[in-house]
């Protein structure tokens, strides 16, 4: 099992943490796995981890990769649809 750092702009990461996001789409470039966790890192709309975004609540919370959906038509070449859960600790 590997834990993955992400960044997520502050926009998806409401989503995640209100629990109505259960997914991420993600170039598949760190060879996912099922059970594998990931770690978001929050940053602006625009991309930069400052003010609001550095200190948002779902920064350092603890996810798994519950199912990975690859090779599929809907998807540009080289990107998994990855369904999350919160891993309760």
């Amino acid at each position: 099992m590997a834990t993955h750092g992400l960044k997520i702009q502050e926009q998806y990461a409401d989503a995640v943490l209100n629990g109505t996001k259960t997914f991420e789409i993600r170039k598949n470039d760190r060879g996912y796995k099922v059970g594998d966790e990931i770690v978001f890192d929050v940053v602006t709309n625009e991309g930069y981890a400052v003010g609001e975004a550095a200190r948002h609540p779902l920064n350092g919370e603890v996810y798994r990769i519950d199912y990975i959906l690859d090779d599929f038509e809907g998807l540009a070449q080289k990107y998994v649809a990855l369904a999350i859960s919160k891993v309760d600790e």
